[in-house]
């Protein structure tokens, strides 16, 4: 037979390659930092890329106190929660969240993007972000990548 067979290759938890990759969010901007972490901790960039299964990469994002928002996203975007009581809905600005914790913007951009299941909450927390330029990851020796090389 002269014909050519391809088999799709499935990853599973065995066959993955999961590495530690540095990000630095100095200068970025929020959505478009956000987008291309979560397909990092996805593996959306691997050629194995297999939806069910944690194949994706572990990303430490530093610098997270220098992030970029724009227009005036500062001031109008909100973060709504509710606290479980009625009438128990409070809001916050970008701008107020960011004093409270600047790398909670970062982490909820990021979890928004990734599914709403178990899966996604397994990718969560593949995430470490830090506000300063120190991190804790130092023993993992992420690969420091520069995110505008990827779309």
């Amino acid at each position: 037979m002269d014909t050519l067979s391809y088999k799709t290759v499935s990853a599973n938890s065995a066959t993955v390659n999961k590495e530690w990759v540095l990000v630095d969010a100095d200068g970025q901007t929020l959505g478009r930092l956000a987008s291309k972490v979560a397909k990092l901790i996805r593996g959306k960039y691997k050629p194995n890329y297999t939806p069910h299964v944690d194949c994706g990469d572990n990303v430490v994002v530093i610098n997270a106190e220098k992030i970029n928002l724009t227009g005036k996203k500062w001031t109008d975007k909100s973060y709504i929660r509710h606290t479980g009581y009625p009438g128990g809905q409070r809001s916050l600005t970008a701008t107020e969240m960011f004093e409270k914790d600047p790398t909670r913007l970062v982490e909820k951009a990021v979890k928004g993007m990734l599914p709403k299941n178990k899966l996604g909450s397994a990718l969560f927390r593949n995430l470490y972000v830090y506000s300063g330029a120190e991190h804790k990851q130092g023993g993992q020796e992420p690969k420091a990548i520069n995110l505008n090389d990827y779309k």
